[in-house]
């Protein structure tokens, strides 16, 4: 009797520690719905001290799951803009570019960028692309000066529909007094920080319908040559692989690519946490948020920051992205493929690091004779020109010291895979690296794989820092 009576405790016990989780989630998932009624975005004092004191810090992990699970944040924000300039067409471009602008105390770059944008592009990448400009200062007089300069300058892009010139009204923006200063940062510095949140959401809410993709840029900000088509290829070599964010440069808001369909839950995201930290601290919570852990940063950076003065108290702002190519045409193809290697991996330097453009690359352990890399693609292609190194800078002899570079035809499947059962060489490794052109015309089949083989065993470990591939149709 003493043992049941014990046993039935313990159930009572459990019960009530099982019940905790549920009503931490209940009561979570309340006090959301309470913060984010009709428009989604409803921030008045007492509300405001309410999510205060309830919210956990953006990277408990209790949080992640409400956010991921309970909130969707699927539909757009009730915002009546202000159309300055344009009327968005009603076919869907490719990508929308999107900058935020105020009135600076010293220096003004926007019409440089939007300059920039439109000079950089070819006439058949300009049918792809809308440049939407939220001027978000208060001062509605600048606005309408600026709007006329932008049209004077601009007119005929606005008229073909590539450009965009909006105002979000005041009366939309939450409370901008008393607001939380974090990190120690003055009064008004936290002010400023505040509103470019709220200024990026509204923006991005607006853009949600435009395009299939969007580039955040900020309104001080250099193009480099055709920088749509490299995008586009980069995206194309993404083809099934998951992402939040692919970056183009590696400086705060510049050069942030987002799918479109993100854009309500970023835009109700800044908008949740406008007051806590910066936008570029934000993005990064935001992608980690939706499971994409690391960030995914391509080189050379397509972006450059050009402003001299920044739009906080005109303070100096000299950043340069030094990965940043004026003409960054040439950026390989790399289609879609799958990758294997026998090579020992080493952590989590894995084969495919080495065929992306991510600033990463395969890392192995002492390779033997007969070891291999092999890129076996999606579908037979044609190859104009193939790059490939091996090594780093600061591992200069963890390259592949004998081997050879091989294409392949006649796809079998295996116990390991698919590979293709004939190859052709088309040369050996020279110092670590091999560039070969014209492949093309040496090799009469549609390529269906790309084989390394290590030719003679080394000590050393091997780096594959990059493999470039241009198609046919993507050649210069």
């Amino acid at each position: 009797m003493r043992l049941a009576l014990k046993y039935l405790d313990k159930m009572r016990c459990f019960r009530k520690r099982s019940t905790i989780p549920f009503l931490v989630a209940l009561i979570t998932f309340l006090l959301f719905v309470n913060l984010y009624i009709e428009d989604g975005y409803v921030l008045q004092e007492d509300k405001r001290q309410l999510r205060e004191t309830s919210m956990h810090p953006l990277n408990s992990e209790r949080y992640v799951h409400t956010f991921k699970d309970i909130t969707n944040f699927s539909g757009t924000i009730n915002v009546t803009y202000r159309y300055l300039a344009g009327t968005p067409l009603p076919r869907k471009k490719y990508l929308t570019i999107g900058l935020s602008s105020v009135k600076r105390k010293r220096g003004n770059y926007l019409l440089e960028t939007i300059k920039s944008i439109f000079d950089q592009s070819s006439y058949e990448e300009l049918k792809e692309i809308v440049v939407v400009v939220h001027l978000a200062d208060f001062d509605l007089a600048w606005c309408e000066s600026l709007v006329q300069e932008i049209s004077r300058k601009f007119g005929h892009h606005i008229i073909a529909g590539r450009l965009l010139v909006i105002h979000a009204p005041e009366e939309y923006y939450p409370s901008l007094d008393g607001l939380k200063r974090n990190y120690n940062d003055p009064e008004d510095r936290v002010r400023f920080r505040s509103k470019q949140n709220v200024d990026y959401a509204f923006l991005l809410n607006f853009c949600t319908n435009l395009s299939d993709f969007y580039m955040m840029l900020e309104d001080d900000v250099r193009c480099s040559r055709n920088f749509l088509t490299a995008l586009k290829k980069v995206v194309a070599s993404r083809e099934g692989s998951y992402w939040v964010t692919l970056e183009f440069s590696k400086l705060g808001y510049i050069g942030k690519l987002y799918h479109s369909r993100d854009l309500p839950r970023l835009a109700h995201f800044l908008l949740m946490f406008y007051q806590e930290m910066p936008c570029d601290w934000l993005l990064i919570h935001f992608r980690g948020l939706l499971a994409q852990k690391d960030a995914i940063r391509f080189k050379p950076s397509l972006f450059q920051h050009m402003g001299y003065y920044s739009s906080y108290k005109g303070a100096e702002n000299k950043l340069k992205d030094d990965d940043f190519e004026e003409d960054s045409f040439d950026i390989p193809d790399n289609p879609p493929a799958s990758l294997y290697t026998n090579i020992n991996v080493f952590e989590s330097y894995d084969a495919a690091k080495a065929y992306s453009s991510v600033d990463e690359y395969f890392w192995g352990k002492s390779p033997s004779t007969g070891d291999f890399y092999i890129i076996v693609f999606n579908k037979a292609t044609k190859i104009s020109k193939m790059k490939i190194i091996t090594g780093t800078d600061d591992r200069q002899n963890d390259i592949l010291h004998h081997g050879a570079l091989e294409v392949g035809e006649k796809l079998v499947g295996t116990k390991k895979g698919r590979q293709c059962s004939s190859y052709i060489t088309l040369g050996e490794f020279k110092s670590g690296n091999i560039e070969v052109h014209d492949v093309d015309h040496k090799i009469a089949f549609d390529i269906e794989c790309v084989r390394i083989v290590v030719t003679a065993g080394q000590k050393e470990w091997l780096i594959i820092r990059s493999i470039s591939l241009w198609t046919t149709q993507g050649a210069n």
